[in-house]
């Protein structure tokens, strides 16, 4: 049999030793917790093992049970006492904001012209972009996070950046060039024929490339002419599998001015659906204000509200509606985000607390198996990768995190008194930070934190 390595002493697997095991608490989801019996909805291994081949889950179960097969040169990584899932899914965040963010004082629409829009105006230069790109992506590994959709800027340097940093760490990530034709300072605007003509090359190099996804990315209906937006719907019909994501209701004074600016619409989701944005693989962050029409027709279309709960409080945008929009009648797609820098934390284990938070405020209670179905399975399902990533199967992409709930004295306090695994999801959950991410793995390779 393998030796067991303590987790910490274990050497990162290189590419010519490719078979891995991880041995800990291994959480599997059954089912849709939504649907049913939340506790249910999660299978649980308290011994099992992962293991790993050539970048892909090759098996799952327990320890007893698959350590006498494992071959020789078998790498068995021991997480016992931590849970083993999958890496976490962002589902909308901006990557350019990294530097912005917990910027004091403002909502969103003077929050943008104070601090984002010249701190964007940096991506112009590709050695900055990529500067923060490689920080960016590090520090959502830190966290846990394999995947996200994530904004760049109006610059299709700052997507190269992007793109370039997440090839050389091999992650699975949604991105794409921001596209802003007015409303916006002079240094941030494009035209429409030359958004699509930029998008429309950077599709062609880095959609489908290795693990890279393209999203069309009009920032929001008030910086985009209709000529843009329809334009973006042209991208959109050039390639079937391509995302898009764009802002959707994130404040009543946004609401307002989208009505001052398209006066001819029914509201601020028929503008977009009036260019082709509305489908599946489309992914509209926010959501706050929707109204019953608008989850109707989201659900009808297919495509993916992003819930992001701590950048919702942070500039007092109100509070998603979570169990309207997974009325069973009419399910739409949901994922959490963390939207930074209106977000003020990467770590999707404080984005579970916000959601829980948020559904309090609505008078329902956010069970912990149903936020970690939103920040991963659930995500996947969204995102139309769930035959890629977002669950510990066989098959798929060995994207994983591994969470100690023992993190903390105050943690482990919290922890010993959990009486089920649910529990503990919880605890992590409320008190949880990137303290408790032990590990993270891309294509089963450990990503080696940053140093300070």
């Amino acid at each position: 049999m393998s030796p067991v390595h303590p987790a910490s002493a274990i050497p990162d697997p290189s590419p010519a030793a490719p078979r891995l095991a991880l041995r800990g608490t291994v959480l599997r989801f059954v089912g849709n917790p939504f649907d049913m019996l939340p506790d249910e909805a999660l299978s649980v291994d308290t011994d099992g093992l992962v293991i790993i081949e050539n970048g892909r889950i090759s098996a799952v179960g327990s320890y007893d049970q698959l350590a006498p097969g494992l071959k020789d040169d078998s790498a068995v990584i021991d997480h016992r006492g931590s849970l083993i899932g999958p890496g976490f899914i962002d589902t909308h965040v901006h990557y350019p904001q990294l530097g912005v963010i917990a910027s004091y004082g403002e909502q969103l629409l003077t929050w943008l012209e104070r601090y984002v829009f010249p701190e964007e105006r940096r991506f112009a230069e590709q050695a900055y972009a990529r500067r923060i790109a490689s920080d960016f992506l590090d520090n959502l590994l830190h966290q846990g996070t394999t995947t996200a959709a994530v904004y760049c800027t109006v610059h299709p340097e700052s997507v190269e950046a992007f793109f370039s940093e997440s090839t050389r760490r091999n992650t699975r990530m949604i991105a794409g060039k921001v596209l802003m034709d007015r409303n916006a300072p002079d240094y941030l605007r494009d035209t429409a024929q030359g958004g699509y003509d930029e998008s429309r090359r950077l599709i062609d190099k880095w959609h489908g490339r290795g693990r890279q996804l393209y999203a069309v990315t009009p920032r929001f209906a008030p910086t985009s002419t209709e000529a843009q937006l329809d334009l973006a719907g042209a991208l959109l019909d050039t390639a079937p599998d391509l995302f898009m994501q764009t802002h959707l209701l994130e404040t009543l004074r946004e609401e307002e001015w989208v009505r001052s600016l398209f006066p001819h619409r029914t509201g601020y989701l028929d503008v977009y659906d009036k260019a082709g944005l509305v489908r599946p693989r489309s992914i509209f962050g926010h959501a706050v204000h929707v109204n019953e029409q608008d989850l109707t027709r989201c659900a009808h279309a297919g495509c993916t509200l992003a819930h992001c709960p701590t950048s919702n409080a942070f500039l007092g945008s109100g509070a998603f509606r979570l169990f309207d929009a997974m009325r069973p009648d009419r399910r739409v797609h949901v994922g959490l985000g963390t939207d930074i820098g209106g977000g003020n934390s990467l770590s999707m284990l404080r984005v579970m607390n916000d959601a829980y938070c948020a559904a309090q405020s609505h008078g329902t209670s956010l069970h912990p198996v149903q936020a970690y179905w939103l920040a991963t399975a659930g995500a996947a399902q969204a995102l139309g990768l769930q035959h890629q990533i977002g669950q510990v199967e066989p098959g798929l992409e060995a994207d994983l995190c591994v969470m100690d709930p023992y993190a903390t004295p105050l943690m482990a306090q919290r922890a010993k008194r959990a009486e089920t695994v649910s529990d503990l999801l919880f605890a992590l959950s409320m008190l949880g930070d990137d303290r408790a991410i032990s590990a993270t793995y891309v294509m089963g390779l450990r990503h080696q934190r940053p140093t300070p």
